[in-house]
């Protein structure tokens, strides 16, 4: 019967295309508008590391002033004191762990056809690749060996090493930075990510990763003060070596707790370090840790803003108004098909068959707006990464996304399609033919 009532549907909607037209162009723009929106908010917000984001952890310590908390709603600083990263990374209490900071280093390419540039560094540890799991193209990371050695190593992203070498392997190739050479040990391939998790409170969440990694210890060498955040609540002393034991906040710290008893084992130690550093007269503040893994980061962050999710209900109300409008084509529509209906009733016709005949031509013009709001959505998406350049990851179409555009496109037709259905089945066949 089904087959039967979507040829019924299709020669009904043929009969005026006019109506049909407005009635898909009214369905598909609402989609478009809702559908647009809503995937910049889905893929901002979705897990950027599903399989393993439960097991990530930001590490927070108050290590700030007695006077005033770090934040107005009192949340500990995102950041950690260079003696506090130190020790919590020589005590190896986690599975993986990885301080991390940025330079800003000028590149000294030795193609003489590439002029020097200025570009972020990351200095980190080796477990920083085996915890955010980015794929190599060539080589490897460097190892815990070359951690502890301060080695002058360097990996590189992909488009980094095509920049400054083409698009070959580099491995054991020199790169000069700001007068230091560094030995490339291994080359990235594409890193996708939507939202760079690993440093939303260093940098904007939507930037790209950085095309430099050195060890950290390295960058420690270099003596030069982080570019990005650098909170102090004291005053420190004169030089590079007043600096690093100051209370300055700078380095992010993230671990890798493997499961539910590591990451309580972690806690414990946690809150034992900062007890035994408050006997020092550090850490003035009342116990105020905080792991949060990725996706709890990535609330507290606030990387779904208040604004995308006005603009996301914006949309899905200008779709409610385009219902509204479709509600009352196919109120006429199917009111001007009385005669039909009462000839129908007269010859035997359930309500139910009446009913199951429209809600069909209905999710037809659904369907119809579906395939028409995907093609806006997509023009939609280009109009968003035009606008906003830094939301090129997060204005995509993806199939979850296409699919519930298509479901939703359909669904919205037939729940506009129920009530000027059940009003053409309410109509009395013997009443409507003595009209005629």
């Amino acid at each position: 019967m089904f087959s039967y009532y979507l040829q019924l549907g299709l020669r009904s909607l043929k009969r005026n295309i006019i109506l049909t037209a407005l009635m898909v162009l009214g369905i598909a723009l609402g989609i478009a508008a809702s559908m647009t929106t809503l995937t910049v908010m889905h893929l901002m917000g979705s897990d950027p590391i599903p399989w393993k984001s439960d097991k990530l952890h930001f590490v927070q310590m108050d290590s700030w002033g007695a006077d005033a908390a770090f934040n107005d709603d009192g949340s500990p600083p995102d950041q950690v004191t260079y003696r506090d990263a130190v020790a919590l990374m020589q005590a190896g209490k986690a599975d993986k762990q990885a301080a991390m900071y940025n330079l800003a280093l000028p590149i000294q390419p030795e193609n003489p056809e590439v002029k020097p540039y200025l570009s972020l560094v990351r200095t980190t540890y080796s477990d920083f690749f085996g915890m955010f799991e980015p794929k190599f193209k060539y080589g490897r990371p460097w190892s815990k060996t070359e951690d502890d050695a301060h080695a002058r190593v360097l990996v590189l992203s992909k488009a980094g090493n095509e920049k400054l070498f083409g698009d070959v392997d580099s491995t054991g190739k020199t790169v000069r930075m700001d007068g230091n050479d560094y030995t490339v040990v291994g080359v990235l391939d594409d890193w996708p990510l939507r939202v760079m998790f690993y440093d939303l409170s260093g940098r904007g969440p939507f930037d790209s990763p950085e095309d430099y990694f050195i060890p950290f210890t390295t960058g420690i060498d270099l003596k030069q003060r982080p570019s990005g955040s650098n909170s102090c609540w004291k005053t420190t002393g004169d030089g590079w070596d007043a600096y690093l034991q100051s209370e300055c906040i700078w380095i992010r710290f993230w671990v890798q707790l493997d499961s539910p008893a590591r990451l309580a084992e972690y806690k414990a130690y946690l809150d034992a370090y900062v007890n035994e550093e408050k006997k020092s007269g550090r850490f003035a503040r009342p116990l105020n840790n905080r792991l949060l893994d990725v996706n709890q980061w990535m609330v507290d962050q606030k990387v779904v803003s208040s604004d995308v999710k006005v603009q996301s209900g914006l949309g899905f109300a200008f779709l409610i108004v385009c219902l509204v409008n479709t509600i009352g084509l196919l109120l006429a529509k199917f009111t001007r098909k009385a005669g039909e209906i009462g000839l129908r009733r007269a010859l035997g016709a359930s309500r139910r068959q009446i009913f199951a005949q429209f809600l069909t031509e209905s999710g037809v013009i659904g369907l119809a707006g579906g395939f028409l709001g995907l093609l806006l959505t997509g023009l939609g998406l280009v109009a968003v990464r035009a606008l906003y350049t830094n939301f090129k990851n997060v204005a995509q179409l993806d199939w979850e996304m296409v699919a519930v555009t298509i479901v939703l496109a359909i669904v919205s037709a037939i729940v506009a399609g129920f009530y000027p259905t059940w009003r053409a089945c309410r109509i009395a066949p013997a009443t409507q033919l003595k009209t005629q």
